[in-house]
C-alpha cells in the first residue's frame, strides 16, 4: 500500500507530501512564466494588452472545460496517475507554444496547458484528503498550495535569464524539468484496487456535487476572487514596467515577492485556520479578500510618483492576501464534499475558478486599452474581488 511504501500510514507528512508540493510547484512554473516573460512575449508576438490578457483566457478555457473530466479521472484513476498524466501533457503544451508566431497558436498552446493543468489541483486536494486527519488538513494543504508561489518564485526569474536566452529556449528549460517532476510523481502510483460493489456510474460524483446549492455558492463567489487574483498576476510585471518605469530585474523580483508573500500566506493562514479558527475556514477567506479589496484601492493610487518602493510593497501584500486563499478554499471544498467525491468537488471548484481567471484578466487589459490607466484597471479589481467575497459571506454555509 501507498502509506507503508512511503512514509507509513500515520505520518504522511514526508514522502508524499513533499512530491504534491513539488507537483504543484511544476505545474505553475509554465503559466506564471508566460506572465512573468509578458514584456518580451507580447512585443515579439505582436499583442496588444487585451490580445496578451486574451492568452491567459484560453489557458482558463482549458481548465474550464477540463477541469469536470479531470476530477472524474482523478476519481477513477487516483493521484499517482493522474499527476504523471499532468505532467507529460504539461510538457507538450509547452513544447507547442515555443512554436507560436502569433496570437492563433499562442492561443491553442494555452489552451492545451489549461487542460494538463486542470488535473493536478484535483489529485493534490484528494491526496490530502486521503492522507490527513481534519484537525490538520488546511496546513497540509497550505503546504502543497505553496508549491503554487514557489512555481511562481521560479517562473518570475525567467525574466532574468532573457539576458542570455530566448524566451522559447528558456520554455524548452521548462519542458525538461517537467518531465523530471513525471518520474519524480512514480512512487506515488498504485495498484488498481478490485471493487467490492457495482462500478458506479462516470458522472454520479459530479453530479452529487453539482446538484449541492451550497457548494455551488462556493463555486459561484470563487470565480469572482479568483478573477481578483488573476488580474493581479498577469498584469503584476507590466505594472512594474509600464506605470512605474521600472527595469525588467525589478519588475521581476516583484513578482518573485509575491510569490513569496503567498507561499508563507498558504502555509501560514492554512496553520491559522487548524489552529486560532480551530478548522473553520470561512472567516478567514473573508478577511483576507477584503483587506485585497482595500490594497488594490491603494493600487489605484500608485504611479510613478510614488515610487517603484509602493509597487513592490502592494506586490507583497497582495500575495499574503489575495493570493493565499486558495488552499482554504480547497479545503473547504473536499470537507464539503467528502471522500468519495473529493476529484469532483475540486474539478467544479476549479470551474468557477478558472471561469473568473478567464473573464478577470482581459476586461483589465481592456480598461487599460479604453483608459490608458493602470489605476482604472486596479478598482475594477477590487470591485470583482468584492463582488466575490459578498457572495461568499452571504450565500455560503460552512458546516
Amino acid at each position: 500500500m501507498l502509506g507503508d511504501s512511503l512514509d507509513g500510514p500515520a505520518n504522511p507528512w514526508r514522502s508524499r507530501l513533499t512530491i504534491i508540493t513539488v507537483a504543484h510547484a511544476i505545474g505553475t512554473v509554465h503559466s506564471v512564466s508566460v506572465l512573468s516573460l509578458a514584456p518580451v512575449i507580447r512585443p515579439e508576438l505582436g499583442l496588444s494588452f487585451s490580445q496578451f490578457g486574451l492568452l491567459i483566457s484560453a489557458y482558463s478555457a482549458g481548465q474550464i472545460t477540463g477541469t469536470i473530466p479531470a476530477g472524474m479521472l482523478v476519481d477513477r484513476i487516483g493521484v499517482g496517475w493522474s499527476l504523471v498524466a499532468a505532467h507529460i501533457l504539461l510538457a507538450l503544451a509547452t513544447a507547442s507554444l515555443t512554436q507560436a508566431t502569433g496570437l492563433t497558436a499562442a492561443l491553442a498552446a494555452m489552451l492545451f496547458l489549461g487542460w494538463a493543468y486542470a488535473i493536478v489541483n484535483p489529485a493534490t486536494a484528494r491526496g490530502v484528503l486521503e492522507w490527513f486527519p481534519l484537525q490538520r488538513r488546511a496546513t497540509a494543504m497550505g503546504v502543497k498550495q505553496a508549491g503554487v508561489p514557489v512555481g511562481g518564485i521560479l517562473a518570475a526569474g525567467t525574466l532574468f535569464l532573457t539576458a542570455w536566452f530566448s524566451w522559447q529556449i528558456i520554455l524548452w528549460m521548462i519542458v525538461g524539468l517537467t518531465i523530471l517532476g513525471a518520474l519524480f510523481c512514480l512512487p506515488l502510483v498504485e495498484r488498481p484496487q478490485a471493487r467490492t460493489g457495482p462500478a458506479e456510474k462516470p458522472f454520479a460524483g459530479i453530479l452529487r456535487v453539482a446538484s449541492n446549492w451550497n457548494f455551488g455558492a462556493l463555486v459561484g463567489s470563487c470565480a469572482f476572487m479568483n478573477a481578483g487574483q488573476h488580474i493581479f498576476f498577469t498584469y503584476l510585471t507590466l505594472f512594474m514596467r509600464e506605470a512605474l518605469q521600472s527595469s525588467q530585474g525589478i519588475a521581476s523580483i516583484a513578482m518573485g515577492l509575491a510569490q513569496c508573500g503567498s507561499a508563507v500566506g498558504r502555509i501560514g493562514w492554512g496553520v491559522v485556520s487548524d489552529t486560532v479558527f480551530r478548522g473553520r475556514r470561512k472567516k478567514l477567506i473573508a478577511l483576507l479578500c477584503i483587506a485585497a479589496v482595500a490594497i488594490f484601492g491603494m493600487m489605484a493610487a500608485v504611479d510613478a510618483w510614488w515610487g517603484i518602493g509602493a509597487g513592490l510593497a502592494a506586490a507583497i501584500l497582495l500575495g499574503l492576501t489575495i493570493a493565499s486563499w486558495a488552499s482554504l478554499i480547497q479545503t473547504l471544498a473536499v470537507e464539503t464534499a467528502g471522500r468519495t467525491d473529493s476529484g469532483s468537488a475540486i474539478g467544479y471548484l476549479s470551474l468557477g475558478s478558472a471561469t473568473g481567471s478567464m473573464l478577470g484578466p482581459p476586461l483589465f487589459g481592456t480598461v487599460i486599452d479604453a483608459t490608458g490607466s493602470f489605476g482604472q484597471g486596479w478598482l475594477v479589481a477590487g470591485l470583482v474581488t468584492g463582488i466575490g467575497v459578498t457572495m461568499f459571506c452571504t450565500l455560503y454555509r460552512e458546516r
